[in-house]
């Protein structure tokens, strides 16, 4: 038996006054418990089975389906509204697709809480978007190698699943969604300066400029993402409507 720190990414009723609940854990990873919650609308374990709830809790058993034996909260619930709330579903929902069960992320586990508060606080959301996406990619071991963006003398980049970012020489297709432009990349690469205001070499109005980048590294996470999702795609993303983040 194991104690940790935890939060809910989904839970659904399983058999009687039981749920069956997918966690994120701060030493297990991913991870998929019974919890025993009682007959009572009022029961304490039951109000404790919520997304976005710092949770403390006691994991037992060995096979693939854990035992929730203790469960306390350790703070108050984050305060995501909107499309906050939206893109922390968002996020819930790529962990439950791409985690592998029981395999530790103490950095993603991190990174999860630090996107929650940027939310809750009102930052701004793709951005935040963007990084938890990075640090995902990252524990499935597919971290970009942008190296080729700063070597070649060329204007745009494919990126090509286990070739990474390709050069692409001649003239530019300029209807094609998976072409991606230098600066744009090397903005990206560089992480503190990706939502600066100016890049250099760069001679479009400031705001514009950052909005390409922004548009740039949003379609570059979707392609990735996409693919690692195959067919199926994400239930959460028809929650942002006209709001695209993701």
């Amino acid at each position: 038996m194991i104690e940790q720190n935890a939060f809910v990414l989904h839970s659904r009723p399983y058999r009687e006054n039981q749920q069956l609940v997918d966690l994120l854990t701060e030493q297990d990873g991913k991870v998929t418990a019974l919890v025993y919650v009682g007959q009572s609308k009022r029961s304490i374990k039951k109000g404790l089975i919520q997304p976005f709830l710092p949770l403390r809790l006691t994991l037992k058993g060995q096979g693939n389906v854990k035992h929730i034996t203790q469960i306390d909260s350790i703070a108050k619930s984050y305060s995501l509204i909107k499309h906050s709330l939206f893109s922390s579903f968002y996020i819930n929902e790529l962990l439950i697709r791409l985690l592998t069960e029981q395999i530790s992320c103490q950095h993603l586990f991190s990174q999860y809480q630090t996107t929650l508060t940027a939310l809750a606080q009102g930052e701004e959301i793709a951005p935040q978007l963007r990084l938890f996406e990075l640090a995902l990619l990252e524990e499935l071991g597919l971290s970009f190698d942008f190296s080729p963006v700063f070597e070649h003398d060329v204007n745009y980049f494919h990126y090509i699943a286990e070739q990474g970012f390709v050069p692409v020489y001649g003239s530019f297709p300029k209807n094609s969604a998976q072409c991606f432009d230098k600066t744009h990349l090397q903005a990206i690469a560089q992480r503190g300066s990706l939502y600066q205001s100016s890049l250099p070499g760069n001679s479009l109005p400031e705001n514009k400029v950052t909005e390409e980048v922004s548009y740039t590294f949003k379609l570059l996470m979707r392609q990735v993402i996409n693919q690692l999702l195959g067919n199926k795609p994400l239930n959460s993303r028809k929650l942002f409507a006209n709001k695209a983040y993701s």
